[in-house]
């Protein structure tokens, strides 16, 4: 350990009392900030509801149905205020994630090196893009193919059929598109895990490419648990999650490289001063 790194952990180094009233801070404001969005959140629900019911439109004109069709309904009472409380705290969560992710960077950060600090950062930063990344393609491709796929499943009545029609609850498509949104987000995180587990050895790009096969059938049986039960949403869950797994590999090759290069680079800084006290 170098000189410079010595003083970094002892500048950074504190009573558990410190440490414990930083953490309290840390927590009152990633509360603070949560509590004040999902009061936001809770003022305009409908109108976020609003929102999230358009990809239900989308797939009913895909369906060549009527704009009327268009119809969600609550059986209980109370149904559609918990929904509301229940989306106030999901969009709260959203909008309060990079306060919350920068006070738990900020809680840590006194007790990484500099150049851990520098590394950690792009993290911080990728991983909330990659979330609102998954969340696009949830709201504007998967929602409406899955409702979609459901509306066909629709009987219009007639010789002999009974006419069954879909009349989706508040709360039930609430909790799918949320289960969409949080999955594909979550699955978005695969290269910003495997980066940083590659950049601190825990795994290799030749790990990577002997496990594919094993990570093929991991992601299809992901896909059953996270997503619906239609084949729509599972296989496209599992095919971005595949793709984001090659990624992995190709940014944990990127890393070892990297790595390779600087102890090359190490070597020869080391080699230099004998070779001129030889000469």
């Amino acid at each position: 350990m170098s000189l410079t790194e010595q003083e970094e952990m002892e500048k950074s180094s504190a009573p558990l009392i410190v440490h414990l009233m930083e953490l309290r801070t840390r927590l009152i404001w990633s509360i603070g900030g949560f509590f004040i969005a999902f009061l936001v959140c809770f003022f305009f629900a409908k109108q976020l509801f609003n929102l999230l019911v358009i990809p239900f439109k989308w797939a009913v004109s895909w369906a060549g149905l009527h704009q009327d069709k268009v119809e969600l309904i609550y059986t209980a009472p109370q149904e559609f205020f918990f929904t509301q409380i229940k989306l106030a705290m999901f969009g709260g969560m959203v909008l309060a994630f990079p306060l919350i992710a920068t006070q738990v960077y900020k809680f840590i950060a006194p007790g990484l090196y500099r150049n851990e600090r520098a590394a950690f950062l792009p993290f911080l930063i990728a991983s909330p893009i990659l979330f609102l990344l998954g969340a696009a393609l949830v709201y504007f491709f998967f929602t409406p193919m899955v409702m979609w796929f459901f509306l066909a499943m629709q009987q219009t009545g007639g010789d002999g059929e009974v006419q069954i029609s879909l009349l989706p609850k508040v709360s039930e498509y609430l909790s799918l598109i949320m289960t969409l949104i949080f999955s594909f987000g979550l699955v978005f995180q695969l290269p910003v895990v495997t980066t940083l587990m590659a950049k601190v050895g825990l795994v290799s790009s030749q790990g990577l490419k002997d496990k594919r096969k094993w990570a093929i059938v991991i992601a299809f049986i992901v896909a059953a648990v996270l997503t619906p039960p239609d084949p729509i949403s599972q296989i496209g869950l599992a095919l971005p999650t595949i793709l984001l797994y090659e990624i992995s590999i190709w940014t944990a090759r990127l890393i070892e490289k990297k790595r390779d290069e600087e102890a090359v680079r190490k070597a020869a800084e080391s080699e230099t001063p004998e070779t001129s006290a030889g000469s």
